[in-house]
Parts: structure tokens; C-alpha cells; sequence
């Protein structure tokens, strides 16, 4: 179990009259679901909710609208985000976060709450340090790499949709007695790849935190042939260049007389509708991310560990990268056996 430092910052009670809520960075299934939870939340407790969208675009654009109670109806099991989300470059200059400050305030805004990763809590944290906007952060990523909570809005279904994936590549490779090299989405966390390999009974596993050379993957393959194994399975996260895939395959071949096939998973992992996992999830920290802002609370992330809501504060969460387990990755190749 990791172990997190907690910082709370708790600030006098305010009254909280207007919520604007927004998503942010790579969508992730369960964000309809923490919207729709941010907004029924916040109504039972006479709170408007408005609804900024296309993330930190919307903000500078001012691109807002009222979200009404009725508006939630059917959105819990859609994957995506009604809210729409974005990536802005102009946000990380000083002049724009002014911009989108002054909509805020003349929107009648009293606090925020921010659905996504690290990336899009810097930009949060940044408007809480130099305007005073009360804000909190709910981790929606399928990435799974947010410090300070074991779990993130999304992840539990990229699993899912990989591993349904994995399943029918593996009766292929069964079938044509085949190494497969899967691709599954983490840039620079191995998170899927890992729960992915371990499910899925991989041979091999490649994270960014676990490199191995394609000399011990050929070492392996053989020895796997010589047990007896006619297909193997092998979990690349993409790393930096989406692809990667591609390149391991040609060494592979280039080192030996495996012919290694490769199937990218790409961007269908962060579609579809959400598990339950994943929809509890978003449902539990929506709700506590508007208590925490009724309470007078700021700069925190809602986060969950040892199956506990948490709040820990932005600045501990933006500056801290969260540690990797390699133990599934030693399990995976135990049992791949």
C-alpha cells in the first residue's frame, strides 16, 4: 500500500452560492458520471452549478451555461464528457488566467471544481494562487498516475475495455501458435499495461519504469518454446512515441526467427460506457468534492486510499510523482510460466 502525506488546507466558512464545474485534459469514462454528481450534490444543498466547457478554453472563451438538475438524466453510464474537454496552451500565460478569472468572478463563480489529471490541476492551482478562486480537483484520468489517491475517475475501465481486447488477440495467437505485442495507452505511467498484464497472463510486460531489452524478450521467448508454449503475449505501454510497438517487433525479428505481430489499442481504451467501479467512484468524489467546497475548503484534490476519501492538497499532488509497483509486472512473469 503506498503511503501518502497529507496536507489539508481548510479555510474559513464561506457561503458557496455557484459552483462552475469543468473537465479537463484526455476525457475518461466516469466524467459524465462526477458531473452528474458535482451537480445533484450541489443543487440539494441551493447551489447553482454553471458548466464551463471545453476546459480551460471555455474559460478563457467564456464558454458557460447553467447546469440544471434534469440535465443529469441518462448521463451516468456515457463514456466521454457532455462538458466537452480540451488542452490550452494559453493558459500557461499569466495574461489568459487573468482572463479567464474575470469571466469567473463576472459569472458570479464562487468556487471550482476541476475533473482530470496533474496537468489540469496546475492550471486550478495557478488560478486559486494568483486570483483567490476557491478550487478543488476530482483525478479523472485513465492513466492512473495522479499522487495522493490509489485510484483515478476511468482507469478501472481502460483495463477493462484492453483486457476484453487482449482476450480475442490471445485465442489468434493460440490459433496460429503467434506472439502477439499489444499496445495499450500510458505515455509515461505503466499502470494499464501492468493490471492489463497480469489479467490477461502476459509474458512480458514493458512500462516505462520497467525496460527490458529485447535480448532477454528473445532469451524468453525461447525458453518459452522450449517449455512447450506455441503463443506468447506480450503488454507494451506506448511510451513518448505511440507505436512503439512496431519498433520492438522489428528487433524481435532482427534477433531471432519470431515472427511478432502488434496490435495498438489506441484511443478506443478511454471510450465507452464506464464500469461500476468507475462510476461509484466518480459518483463518491463528485459529492465530496462540493462538500469540501461548502465547508470553505481549497486547493485540494478529493482522492481515495485504502478505500477512504482523502483530500490532499494540490501542491503536494502537482509536485509528487506517484510511485509505480513493479510487483504485478515480477507476478506476471511467475505465472506466465
Amino acid at each position: 500500500m503506498i503511503k501518502y502525506a497529507f496536507f489539508i488546507k481548510s479555510y474559513p466558512m464561506n457561503t458557496i452560492k455557484k459552483i462552475g464545474l469543468f473537465t479537463s485534459g484526455g476525457d475518461a469514462p466516469g466524467m459524465n458520471a462526477a458531473i452528474r454528481a458535482v451537480v445533484r450534490t450541489a443543487i440539494s444543498h441551493q447551489i447553482e452549478v454553471v458548466g464551463i466547457y471545453q476546459g480551460y478554453i471555455g474559460m478563457i472563451e467564456n464558454k458557460m451555461a447553467p447546469l440544471q438538475m434534469r440535465e443529469m438524466a441518462n448521463i451516468i453510464q456515457r463514456g466521454g464528457t457532455i462538458l466537452k474537454t480540451g488542452r490550452s496552451a494559453e493558459f500557461l500565460k499569466a495574461e489568459f488566467r487573468t482572463t479567464a478569472a474575470k469571466n469567473l468572478k463576472s459569472a458570479g463563480i464562487d468556487g471550482l471544481v476541476c475533473i482530470g489529471g496533474d496537468g489540469s490541476f496546475k492550471g486550478a492551482q495557478a488560478l486559486w494562487a494568483e486570483h483567490r478562486i476557491p478550487v478543488i480537483g476530482i483525478p479523472g484520468t485513465i492513466d492512473n498516475d495522479v499522487y495522493g489517491t490509489d485510484d483515478t475517475i476511468g482507469f478501472d475501465t481502460a483495463v477493462n475495455t484492453a483486457l476484453n481486447a487482449i482476450d480475442k488477440i490471445r485465442d489468434t495467437a493460440d490459433s496460429h501458435d503467434r506472439i502477439f505485442i499489444v499496445e495499450v495507452m500510458g505515455r509515461n505511467s505503466g499502470f494499464i499495461a501492468s493490471h492489463v498484464g497480469v489479467a490477461g497472463g502476459a509474458e512480458e510486460i514493458l512500462t516505462p519504469d520497467n525496460v527490458v531489452t529485447v535480448s532477454k524478450i528473445v532469451e524468453m521467448l525461447k525458453d518459452s518454446r522450449a517449455r512447450g508454449k506455441t503463443s506468447s503475449i506480450l503488454i507494451t505501454a506506448e511510451g513518448q512515441k505511440p507505436g512503439r510497438a512496431y519498433d520492438l517487433a522489428d528487433a524481435i525479428r532482427s534477433k531471432s526467427n519470431f515472427d511478432a505481430k502488434v496490435c495498438i489499442l489506441g484511443h478506443q481504451q478511454r471510450g465507452g460506457s464506464p464500469t461500476a467501479h468507475d462510476r461509484i467512484l466518480a459518483s463518491q468524489l463528485g459529492a465530496a468534492a462540493v462538500q469540501a467546497l461548502i465547508q470553505g475548503k481549497s486547493n485540494l484534490m478529493i482522492g481515495i486510499a485504502a478505500d477512504k476519501i482523502v483530500e490532499v492538497d494540490l501542491d503536494v499532488v502537482t509536485k509528487k510523482l506517484k510511485p509505480h509497483d513493479n510487483s504485478l509486472i515480477n507476478l506476471a512473469r511467475m505465472l506466465s510460466v
